[in-house]
C-alpha cells in the first residue's frame, strides 16, 4: 500500500470516528446549555437513518447506512467512506480516491 492511498485511508477512518465520538453528543440528554444557559448551536442530530453532528467551526461529521464522511473543520482534513470506497483530503497536499474491489 502506497503512502497516499495509507493517507486516504485513514482520514477516512478518521472521518468515520469523528461521527462515532459526536453521536453520543447528539443523543445526550438533558439538551446541551452553555454556561450562560443559553442554549448549545448545531451539535448533532441522531435517528434511525444515521447521525450527524458538529461544532460550529470545528469538526463536522455524519453516517448513516450509505456511510460515513467528516472533516476537522474549515480547511483541515477532511474524508469519505462509503460501499464503493474511499476517499480523504489533506490541506496543501491534495486528495485521493481509492474504489472498492
Amino acid at each position: 500500500m502506497n503512502v497516499s492511498k495509507l493517507a486516504s485511508t485513514l482520514f477516512a477512518a478518521a472521518a468515520a470516528g469523528t461521527v462515532i465520538g459526536l453521536a453520543p453528543v447528539a443523543m445526550s440528554s438533558p439538551p446541551c446549555v452553555n454556561a450562560d444557559g443559553t442554549p448549545c448551536a448545531g451539535l448533532g442530530t441522531a435517528g434511525p437513518g444515521g447521525a450527524s453532528g458538529g461544532i460550529p467551526g470545528g469538526p463536522q461529521g455524519s453516517a448513516g447506512p450509505g456511510g460515513a464522511s467528516g472533516s476537522l473543520g474549515p480547511g483541515g482534513p477532511s474524508g469519505t467512506a462509503n460501499w464503493g470506497g474511499v476517499s480523504g483530503c489533506l490541506p496543501n497536499i491534495g486528495c485521493a480516491s481509492f474504489p472498492l474491489g
